[in-house]
């Protein structure tokens, strides 16, 4: 695995990874800077660490972690990770509590896709969908009637 870090990481990578709750998300991203802008600027995510391989977040309470593409280089979704165009299709990440009107007003601010403007669902969520640069969807929203 190439890394473009230098010195040492926040915590040795043993300790955070049994750190982790039994439920995780790693979003694999192109470059981390890039999207630690996004997260922290529209979700509100807390940065917890960030260097050029990886990024752990805390969004409302939820953990999770970016690592860069070239973290992956032996991995067997290295050629898929090569290819252009969008990720994440196919899942779509839900944060519950965050205001979905300010959460567009700052994604349009920050210039990020709003793929779906807020609005009121059946199951009961006022939300608006969102795509980071890499193309992962969140879907980001509140109660109705709170």
């Amino acid at each position: 695995m190439a890394k473009k870090r230098t010195g040492d990481p926040w915590m040795p990578a043993d300790k955070y990874g049994r750190s982790l709750p039994p439920f995780s998300v790693n979003l694999l991203v192109r470059d981390v800077s890039r999207s630690v802008a996004f997260y922290r600027e529209v979700l509100g995510a807390e940065v917890l660490y960030s260097d050029p391989d990886f990024a752990a977040l805390r969004a409302q309470g939820a953990d999770f972690m970016l690592h860069a593409d070239h973290t992956y280089e032996q991995h067997p979704w290295t050629d898929r990770l090569l290819a252009a165009g969008p990720r994440g299709v196919g899942a779509e990440l839900r944060l519950f509590g965050v205001d979905p009107d300010g959460l567009e007003k700052r994604a349009r601010g920050a210039g990020a896709p709003v793929l779906k403007e807020t609005f009121e669902r059946g199951h009961g969520w006022r939300e608006v969908w969102v795509q980071d640069p890499d193309g992962y969807v969140w879907a980001v929203g509140v109660p109705i009637g709170d």
